[in-house]
């Protein structure tokens, strides 16, 4: 005789909200496609498509955000995926800031004339200067089409992570946006082993900023029995389990989203792969991976964390302070162009983090808005820096650009609007990012940190005004670099962040009033 075995209880298959999610799904279905590209087309037509369907991608992904945020998208925001992903107005602000800047950032990646063959190495086998090397430029094959596809699974990543909604898909978000980035630093078609060297670096303080990320996730799960943010927030509030596990998963998983974030004192690896990676890929780390991880970062404390804010809130105006120090004083002793910018998004990530920790819908509008605002003019300044070159390349020597204005004046006043722009000059859009931020900070009883902050933002102005009055003021070295005639991507990019960075200094109020358009949803 057998036993009547009762029946299994039903799979709970999981809802997803196909039109919430469907930006980010395109850009990793195209990524998808592009390594199948890679796999099956001719070489000689592996560029052209890889571009193209590159930017039909972005560009498809904003439409399908533009039509779900002006149609169907809930005001209060909607999770799906089981609440992993948590579709809310901050986050269709920072997938759309992250899109646009992506088209910048591809732009740049596929310029082909300012470095013939592209900035990035065909056959790591290869040694600059060497006959294959300069055959492989004059190539139509030359550039490492790969880049193409990586960028857009790191992109995609960066959409993830700061739309997750629990602690462990933003995990792996983390490692999807990392390991592309890792892999495009070290692509140098020039400087090979410094290239090289950045990816290592970059590879190996990674691997460790994530295993503080998981640890902390893992203690905070023991806490809560939960990786979701909602849960951690709910049992932090009213749990009376020993708090130890609490603090110090938060404070593991903070030191993993500080790291991505380039926040000081954890911004060690930030100076060595900016100037290492290829300027391309600079540029798009430099301004979307900022966006990304402060995404994350304020849906983490804000979600996840803001009934604890009297407890930690000390611990990040302490972290806030170092950052402001470390890239202001050490950015003045530069004298790399690409350091320089390395030590300025140091001390801009102590900005940025004020008005994180202000945990009011002010403080979240503002930090939005600061993001958008300087990945524009980061990205731009660093179209800029690819133009000025020498025999070796991008010459990035401060002295070697002295006296630029006189061989080249308007490339000259372009870098200067978009360093009086990272100064926080009126008229710009970093004079109205740091408004907004240092005023929710005032706001919300932060006196103390906004005087600082403002103090540390004019010792940083020195730093950026000490590489105009070398342009302006300094006779040009008679064998010194010539500035490349741009080809038609950056040309696009930089003006991109050019118009971007005047207009949102000029005329705010519509992307302060989009940014101000909601919170997060948990």
């Amino acid at each position: 005789m057998f036993l009547a075995q009762a029946p299994a209880a039903p799979v709970e298959v999981p809802s997803v909200d196909y039109a919430a999610v469907l930006p980010m799904l395109i850009v990793f279905g195209v990524a998808c496609v592009g390594v199948l590209v890679e796999a099956f087309a001719p070489k000689a037509t592996r560029w052209g498509i890889q571009v193209t369907i590159s930017l039909v991608a972005i560009v498809a992904a904003g439409v399908s955000l533009i039509l779900y945020a002006t149609g169907s998208a809930p005001k209060a925001g909607t999770t799906t995926f089981s609440g992993a992903i948590s579709v809310d107005r901050p986050s269709l602000f920072l997938w759309g800031t992250l899109l646009l800047l992506a088209v910048g950032a591809v732009f740049l990646i596929a310029d082909r004339k300012v470095e013939p063959g592209g900035a990035f190495v065909a056959q790591a086998a290869i040694r600059p200067g060497t006959v294959q090397d300069r055959a492989q430029a004059g190539a139509t094959t030359a550039s490492q089409t790969e880049v193409f596809p990586l960028t857009l699974f790191a992109l995609g990543g960066m959409m993830t992570f700061c739309a997750a909604n629990d602690l462990l898909t933003m995990f792996i978000a983390l490692e999807v946006l990392s390991l592309p980035l890792y892999l495009m630093c070290g692509l140098a078609r020039r400087r090979r082993l410094i290239s090289q060297e950045a990816a290592v670096k970059y590879f190996l303080l990674g691997a460790f900023s994530s295993a503080f990320f998981l640890y902390g996730l893992a203690l905070l799960y023991g806490y809560a029995n939960s990786v979701k943010l909602v849960d951690i927030a709910h049992a932090a509030a009213g749990s009376d389990r020993s708090d130890t596990l609490l603090f110090a998963g938060l404070g593991l998983l903070v030191v993993g989203l500080l790291f991505k974030g380039s926040v000081g004192p954890f911004h060690t690896w930030t100076p060595d792969v900016y100037q290492g990676a290829p300027t391309p890929v600079t540029g798009f780390m430099a301004a979307c991976t900022k966006v990304a991880a402060f995404g994350a970062i304020l849906r983490v404390l804000t979600v996840g964390f803001s009934s604890t804010s009297w407890e930690w809130r000390g611990v990040m105006w302490a972290v806030a302070i170092i950052s402001m120090v470390i890239g202001a004083i050490l950015g003045l002793t530069q004298t790399d162009v690409k350091r320089m910018i390395a030590y300025s998004s140091i001390a801009h990530a102590g900005f940025l983090l004020v008005g994180a920790i202000a945990m009011t819908e002010d403080g979240l509008s503002s930090t939005l808005f600061y993001l958008l605002a300087y990945g524009f003019t980061t990205l731009a300044a660093f179209g800029v820096v690819s133009l000025v070159r020498d025999s070796s390349g991008e010459a990035t020597h401060l002295s070697a650009w002295a006296g630029l204005a006189k061989r080249s004046p308007l490339l000259a006043g372009v870098f200067t609007f978009l360093l009086l722009a990272l100064a926080g000059i009126p008229l710009t859009s970093g004079f109205v990012g740091k408004f907004v931020v240092f005023s929710a900070a005032l706001s919300d009883g932060m006196a103390p940190l906004v005087v600082i902050a403002l103090v540390f933002s004019a010792v940083a102005a020195f730093f950026y005004l000490r590489v105009i009055v070398l342009m302006y003021f300094s006779e040009p070295a008679a064998d010194g670099p010539t500035v490349s005639v741009p080809g038609g991507f950056t040309t696009a990019a930089i003006a991109l962040g050019v118009v971007v960075t005047l207009v949102l200094g000029v005329v705010p109020a519509f992307a302060l009033n989009w940014a101000a358009s909601g919170g997060f949803a948990s």
